[in-house]
Protein backbone atom coordinates (compact mmCIF):
# COMPACT_ATOMS: atom_id res chain seq x y z
CA UNK A 1 0.00 0.00 0.00
CA UNK A 2 2.65 2.24 0.78
CA UNK A 3 4.42 1.74 -2.40
CA UNK A 4 1.20 2.72 -4.52
CA UNK A 5 0.96 5.49 -2.31
CA UNK A 6 4.66 6.37 -3.04
CA UNK A 7 3.58 5.76 -7.35
CA UNK A 8 0.95 7.71 -7.07
CA UNK A 9 2.29 10.79 -5.42
CA UNK A 10 5.60 10.53 -8.34
CA UNK A 11 3.49 10.66 -10.77
CA UNK A 12 1.36 13.27 -9.20
CA UNK A 13 4.34 15.32 -8.73
CA UNK A 14 5.24 14.81 -12.46
CA UNK A 15 2.50 15.65 -13.93
CA UNK A 16 2.44 19.14 -12.16
CA UNK A 17 5.83 19.53 -13.01
CA UNK A 18 5.30 18.62 -15.94
CA UNK A 19 2.49 21.16 -16.73
CA UNK A 20 4.57 24.36 -14.67
CA UNK A 21 6.76 23.47 -17.72
CA UNK A 22 4.69 23.85 -20.27
CA UNK A 23 2.75 27.02 -18.85
CA UNK A 24 6.71 28.33 -18.89
CA UNK A 25 7.19 27.49 -22.27
CA UNK A 26 4.22 28.93 -23.44
CA UNK A 27 5.28 32.63 -21.66
CA UNK A 28 8.58 32.28 -23.35
CA UNK A 29 7.15 31.73 -26.52
CA UNK A 30 4.54 34.66 -26.07
CA UNK A 31 7.68 37.07 -24.23
CA UNK A 32 9.85 35.82 -27.86
CA UNK A 33 7.14 36.57 -29.99
CA UNK A 34 6.90 39.83 -28.85
CA UNK A 35 10.44 40.68 -28.70
CA UNK A 36 10.83 39.40 -32.41
CA UNK A 37 7.78 41.82 -33.31
CA UNK A 38 9.68 44.66 -31.46
CA UNK A 39 13.16 43.96 -33.37
CA UNK A 40 11.42 43.99 -36.79
CA UNK A 41 9.53 47.61 -36.07
CA UNK A 42 12.45 48.96 -34.59
CA UNK A 43 14.39 47.67 -38.05
CA UNK A 44 11.82 49.50 -40.01
CA UNK A 45 11.69 52.27 -38.42
CA UNK A 46 15.45 52.79 -38.40
CA UNK A 47 16.16 51.62 -41.83
CA UNK A 48 13.21 54.12 -43.27
CA UNK A 49 15.26 57.02 -41.04
CA UNK A 50 18.12 56.06 -43.09
CA UNK A 51 16.50 55.84 -46.54
CA UNK A 52 15.06 59.65 -45.36
CA UNK A 53 18.29 60.64 -44.59
CA UNK A 54 20.16 59.45 -47.40
CA UNK A 55 17.62 61.35 -50.10
CA UNK A 56 17.77 64.61 -48.57
CA UNK A 57 21.58 64.59 -48.90
CA UNK A 58 22.72 66.59 -51.42
CA UNK A 59 24.35 64.18 -54.12
CA UNK A 60 28.21 63.56 -53.67
CA UNK A 61 30.43 64.95 -56.39
CA UNK A 62 32.92 62.89 -58.13
CA UNK A 63 36.16 64.41 -59.17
Amino acid sequence: MRTLLAVVGVVAAALVLLGLLLEALRWLLVVGAVALLAVIVLALVRSRRVVARHRAAPPERHR
